[in-house]
């Protein structure tokens, strides 16, 4: 018997090599080293996987490491994610973050909020109050879900993230893909609008005001829009559903014909030059009441200096600004855009920034960051440079179960979070995932609590540049952030987390409910 299955093994090797050196002419490999040369390319195949899990050390791997996945992953799961004997971080590596704890800190009471529920922290700014919106929201948490769409993400990821995000109380941003059954199990949900108009267009790509303001009424949970110009991983880059992949569902959403690929512009048809952007949000928000914002990816400064002048003559503009960092990226993109095109969030926030407080406007405007910030020093250097909230995105894919496999672009998604196969999909349990969103949410904003008050703050809007400083690299001398970026944050006004809970305006209402607040 084992004779036999050895012949029949042989047998099958040598159909292998003679098809690797008369049949087959793609591969010189496989032509010249019959049947081994396959071994290179499985090899080659495996290699991430090989990489991430053996041959990377805990800091080295990109776009997140080991040490930041594991973080992570232990607090989705409440399991220890505590570090023993110190730390292995590289203090001389350039740009590394020290934050600059008090000799006495804030010690909150045994009757302060944060003792009743430690990851309570709602934004310091209301998002369109200084426009006078009918309805201005502030965010019940400085931490919230980026824009990722459904058919990017599975059904099953998007409505595990939603309930997380109900239970936490942040708001979740449905990616340009538009609102989805998917985004809509009770959690405040801003809505992304990108250059398709998915959702809120016309069969033929037109945007429909009609439509944007029957989803508004029909939806008491959306609390803003955000109006997309580019994003982190492909800015002027548009993109493509091929019709293959739309299904009835989908093309419903979309308001897209089935049958057709869906082409997304890599500009707006609406509007091309500033007034005319400010014109459309004005218009928008008038008919809807809510706030409307803009999200970018940041390059050439010339144009945000014109709309600063703009908003400043016109007292018209966006209500809030989200600055999407190079560094992002959940979408798919070409190599040279992903690597080179648009600048990394430390530069571009402070940039843009600077721009709008230059022009009396940095204390009107609610700033929205965005690019790996989903860890406590990463977010706390965000908001001593001026950000009013943070949005994660593939952090929180990875609560869920996400391994950085990066397959999101294949559909061969192995956790079932990035593709829309069915059976790939089976494997997340939404009551499940859902609780690890939200774990690692809570733990998330209470360590930014906690190191808050390490450094003599109730509230991480207290934060200054003056809090921070980065390492210059193996001089062993630090910055101070202030002295590397060239400005200083301008003071948000701030009454106490008392004052915060109190506010008419404040989101969350599930999370509020629950916590009597």
């Amino acid at each position: 018997m084992l004779t036999s299955i050895w012949f029949w093994i042989g047998i099958i090797i040598l159909l292998i090599a003679l098809r690797d050196i008369f049949f087959q002419k793609r591969h010189t490999i496989t032509h010249n080293f019959p049947v081994v040369g396959h071994l290179r390319y499985w090899l080659e195949q495996i290699g991430p996987e090989l990489r991430q899990y053996i041959v990377a050390n805990n800091r080295e791997e990109l776009p997140f490491n080991r040490q930041e996945r594991s973080w992570i992953y232990a607090s989705s799961k409440k399991e220890n994610n505590l570090q023993g004997f110190g730390t292995d971080q590289d203090f001389n590596a350039p740009g590394y973050i020290f934050i600059k704890n008090a000799m006495m800190g804030f010690n909150p009471s045994e009757t302060h909020l944060s003792k009743k529920n430690p990851s309570f922290l709602p934004a310091a700014k209301i998002i369109g109050s200084y426009h006078n919106r009918k309805k201005p929201f502030r965010p019940y948490s400085i931490v919230n879900i980026s824009g990722m769409s459904y058919g990017s993400l599975s059904a099953k990821a998007i409505e595990s993230l939603n309930i997380g995000a109900k239970h936490a109380g942040c708001y979740h941003n449905t990616g340009e893909g538009s609102l989805s059954p998917y985004h809509q199990m009770g959690a405040d949900v801003v809505l992304n609008i990108g250059t398709a108009y998915f959702g809120v267009r016309e069969l033929d790509g037109r945007f429909s005001m009609e439509k944007l303001i029957a989803k508004v009424e029909q939806n008491p949970n959306l609390k803003a829009i955000e109006l997309k110009l580019s994003q982190g991983a492909k800015p002027g880059k548009g993109g493509m559903l091929p019709a293959a992949k739309i299904n009835q569902e989908i093309a419903e959403i979309r308001h897209i014909p089935m049958g057709k690929d869906a082409i997304s512009p890599a500009f707006h048809s609406e509007f091309s030059t500033i007034p005319e952007m400010v014109s459309f949000i004005e218009r928008m928000a008038e008919a809807t009441g809510l706030p409307v914002g803009i999200k970018s990816a940041i390059g050439k400064l010339e144009q945000w200096e014109e709309l600063a002048i703009y908003m400043k003559k016109t007292n018209k503009g966006p209500d809030f600004i989200t600055i999407d960092g190079g560094e992002g990226g959940t979408g798919a993109a070409p190599h040279a855009f992903a690597d080179h095109v648009s600048m990394p969030f430390t530069f571009a926030f402070a940039k843009i920034y600077q721009i709008f407080q230059r022009h009396e406007l940095s204390d009107k405007i609610f700033f929205i960051a965005s690019g790996k910030l989903g860890f406590p020093e990463k977010a706390l250097m965000a908001f001593a440079m001026g950000a009013d909230s943070i949005n994660i995105a593939r952090e929180a894919m990875m609560s869920i179960g996400c391994i950085q496999a990066q397959k999101c672009h294949t559909n061969h998604c192995p956790t079932g979070i990035a593709t829309s196969n069915k059976w790939l999909q089976s494997g997340i349990d939404i009551t499940l995932k859902s609780e690890r969103f939200y774990l690692y949410h809570q733990t998330l904003v209470k360590e930014i609590a906690e190191i808050s008050h390490a450094c003599g703050y109730e509230h991480p809007c207290q934060m200054t540049m003056d809090d921070i400083e980065l390492s210059m690299g193996d001089n062993n001398q630090t910055m101070i952030l202030s002295k590397a970026l060239g400005y200083f944050k301008t003071p948000v006004e701030y009454n106490g987390l008392e004052n915060l809970a109190k506010c008419s305006f404040l989101g969350g209402e599930n999370a509020r409910n629950r916590l009597s607040l």
